[in-house]
């Protein structure tokens, strides 16, 4: 659960992104799209510091794509070329209930649905299954008034209790119904949730995966988007900051199973250890790892954004909520990693394949190296001959052992292939 939570950011208010002038160009802006769409792959954080160019810029050049603001703030984000999510307290249910507030949101709609930084109205974060109508009625009315921006609203984890969620059953069954009412009820057009694993002492706890398999089937069942949020700080003794390799290990698992954004919790906030920048805005460690990795995500989820999803199989260690590779699966690693024991809060290891394709048919699979320790050789057959993305230049290239890649992964790293067209 996150603990720096709105009074919190609200009072060091919230800021900027990574995104290209031209990039906007190529979303259309959302004043021209008749609904939303997700665009270019989301990369964003939680709890960031107050906008200013400085700000805006350090964030355009760690790769962040999407911005928390106020309306006085997106005039910032436009000059630096940047989505922004708008954060004002007149989005809130109780301005339909009270009609000066009501008059005072529509005209604020008025004001910011043709700004040309405008990506996203914040809504929530981790409500009960019981509120959902109440957030219902708010979301329906922003998409009737304005339905080329994002109503956003973050969901709560599988490890929240019965009573958060306000769902009953075990784990899969209390989270399910949760999603179930929310998609029902709320009809989103995006499902955004948060869960941190990393634990003091070495050790992660056991539901990453549950809840990435869970979101995952959702998802595809109704057919909208996903965004992860991951742990980028510590906020408690029993909280680990997360290590460079940490992250590329969320980044592409999340990419594994089929995100199209991802954001960090923190970027920087008041009790959190490690995050993406001191109080002082001088960026961290983990700063300089996303530098690389957010593009990375952006350019990989580009590239998987037009495909679906169709499978998502481990071998090694098989966590709660994952598959096995089936025997007669087209994309296969050879050698194969051999089964191991896992028990929670053991670290995961083994490796991953996640298949894409159009018309049902795999034409993709992302390996991710699921040892963020190590380094991993991995050798990848395929049904036809090869293709290799570099994120780097957005470009492919022929394996040069044709139906066979064999590539070096780093701690928690991973490659992208593809069927040769």
């Amino acid at each position: 659960m996150k603990t720096c939570r709105w009074a919190v950011a609200a009072a060091v208010a919230v800021c900027a992104a990574t995104f290209t002038v031209s990039s906007l160009a190529a979303d259309k802006g959302a004043s021209e799209m008749k609904h939303w769409q997700v665009g270019t792959p989301i990369v964003t954080y939680w709890a960031g510091p107050a906008m200013t160019d400085a700000v805006a810029q350090q964030m355009a050049e760690g790769g962040f794509n999407m911005v928390w603001c106020s309306e006085k703030e997106l005039d910032v984000a436009q000059r630096h070329g940047l989505r922004a999510m708008l954060f004002e307290g007149l989005v809130s249910p109780a301005s339909l209930d009270n009609p000066e507030k009501k008059a005072q949101l529509d005209a604020l709609i008025d004001r910011v649905k043709t700004h040309p930084a405008l990506y996203a109205y914040f809504i929530t974060d981790e409500p009960n299954a019981s509120t959902f109508p109440t957030w219902a009625k708010l979301i329906a009315y922003l998409r009737e008034r304005d339905p080329a921006h994002l109503a956003y609203l973050n969901l709560l984890p599988t490890y929240a209790t019965n009573d958060q969620l306000g769902t009953k059953g075990d784990v899969a069954t209390a989270f399910n119904e949760y999603l179930k009412q929310y998609i029902d009820v709320v009809k989103p057009q995006l499902i955004s949730w948060d869960h941190y694993q990393f634990m003091a002492g070495g050790g992660d706890t056991g539901q990453y995966f549950l809840n990435l398999a869970l979101i995952r089937k959702a998802c595809l069942k109704a057919g909208i988007p996903f965004l992860n949020i991951v742990q980028a700080a510590s906020w408690d003794p029993a909280v680990r900051v997360p290590t460079p390799d940490e992250e590329r290990y969320l980044v592409y698992t999340t990419l594994a199973y089929g995100a199209q954004g991802i954001s960090y919790y923190v970027y920087c906030c008041a009790g959190h250890k490690g995050a993406i920048a001191h109080a002082d805005g001088t960026p961290t460690e983990l700063y300089g790892a996303l530098k690389t990795l957010n593009p990375e995500f952006i350019a990989i989820a580009s590239q998987l954004q037009r495909l679906r999803s169709l499978g998502v199989y481990h071998e090694g260690m098989m966590p709660e909520g994952t598959q096995a590779l089936p025997a007669n699966a087209p994309f296969r690693l050879d050698p194969p990693v051999a089964p191991m024991a896992y028990t929670p809060p053991e670290k995961v290891k083994g490796t991953l394949l996640a298949y894409f394709g159009d018309s049902g048919k795999p034409t993709h699979v992302l390996v991710v190296n699921l040892d963020y320790t190590h380094n991993a050789k991995a050798s990848v057959v395929g049904p036809g001959a090869l293709e290799v993305f570099d994120p780097k230049t957005g470009a492919w290239k022929p394996s040069p052992h044709g139906a066979r890649a064999n590539m070096l992964l780093p701690p928690g790293g991973g490659k992208l292939l593809r069927l040769a067209k």
